[in-house]
This record gives C-alpha cells, sequence and structure tokens, in this order.
C-alpha cells in the first residue's frame, strides 16, 4: 500500500490525535505555554486537513470519520484536563460531553439500526467546536501569560454553553427526522 497525497487529511487527523497526550501531559505539568502551543497547532491541522480534502477532493469515508473523532478526543480531553485541574468549571464539562454523548451514541444507533452514517457536521456544529478550542485556548493563554482578561474565557464559556445545547438539539432534531422519514 502507498502513501498518496490524497491520504494527508488522514495523516493529519492521526498527528492530531497523537498530540493529545503530549497536551494532557503538559497541562498535568503546569506547562500552559508548551500545552498552548500543541492546542494551536492542532486547531491549525484540523482547518489544514479540511482545506486540503475539500481542495483537492481528497475526501474519504475514513477521513469523514476520522475528522471528528479527532475532533472531539482532542476537545474532550482538553475539557477534562482543565476541569480536573480546576481551570474549567465541571458543569460546562458536563454538557460537553453531554453533547458529545448524545451525539455519538445517536450516530452509532442510526448507523446500525437505519444506514451508514455519512459525516455532516452542522454550521452551529462547527461553531461549537471553534468555540470551545478557543475557549481551551483563552484558559490557557489565561494561565500561561495572565490574558486575556478573565471576562474572555467566561464569555467564551458562555457561548460554548449556548452552542453545545443549540448544535445537540439541532442533531436530535435533524437524524431523528431521518430515522423517522428512513
Amino acid at each position: 500500500m502507498t502513501f498518496g497525497l490524497r491520504h494527508l487529511p488522514n495523516a493529519i487527523c492521526i498527528m492530531r490525535i497523537v498530540l493529545i497526550l503530549p497536551i494532557v501531559m503538559l497541562l498535568l505539568a503546569g506547562d500552559y505555554r508548551s500545552a498552548l502551543g500543541l492546542v494551536l497547532v492542532a486547531g491549525a491541522s484540523d482547518a489544514l486537513d479540511g482545506w486540503l480534502a475539500k481542495t483537492f477532493g481528497w475526501q474519504t469515508r475514513l477521513g469523514g470519520l476520522l475528522d471528528p473523532a479527532a475532533d472531539k478526543l482532542l476537545l474532550v480531553s482538553l475539557f477534562l484536563t482543565l476541569t480536573w485541574l480546576g481551570l474549567t468549571p465541571p458543569w460546562l464539562t458536563a454538557v460537553v460531553l453531554g453533547r458529545d454523548l448524545v451525539i455519538v451514541s445517536g450516530a452509532v444507533a442510526f448507523n446500525f439500526l437505519i444506514r451508514k452514517v455519512q459525516p455532516e457536521p452542522s454550521k452551529v456544529s462547527k461553531l461549537n467546536s471553534f468555540l470551545q478550542l478557543l475557549y481551551g485556548g483563552s484558559v490557557l493563554a489565561a494561565q500561561a501569560f495572565g490574558w486575556p482578561p478573565d471576562i474572555v474565557p467566561l464569555l467564551t464559556g458562555a457561548a460554548v454553553l449556548v452552542t453545545s445545547v443549540v448544535s445537540g438539539l439541532d442533531y436530535v432534531l435533524t437524524w431523528g427526522h431521518r430515522a423517522r422519514t428512513a
């Protein structure tokens, strides 16, 4: 099996997954600057792999499943670790995890009971992922550099709460309708 450029987006997704362990280890060691740097690399890699796949037509079913899995693993690990360190309120992490659990459970059920899921992230879900990353980045930057002011994590956390609820409901309603009409 040869590695062609069309597999580059998938390789970038795998790299994002590999970055999770060093990010968590750096956070637990209190090295917020280095952790922030790796989170920024992971966030940029998410944008890059999506751009490459769409621009060059390198989309694959594996990539369609791998990309959201990499995003979820990164963001869930980040939120759990920030909560463990006392930097993120447990209720916000519970909302983020609850939304992801509902979405993944629904996707698995749909895939096995109705037909194969073709991942289609909604715009509000993409916004939610961006805001989760922005929230995590702002919390890390505040720890690493004393900036931004406390209002930034507070406002981005509130935005994460709202978009988590809205996107979770959007998935339930959209895929529930698809299940009923299949």
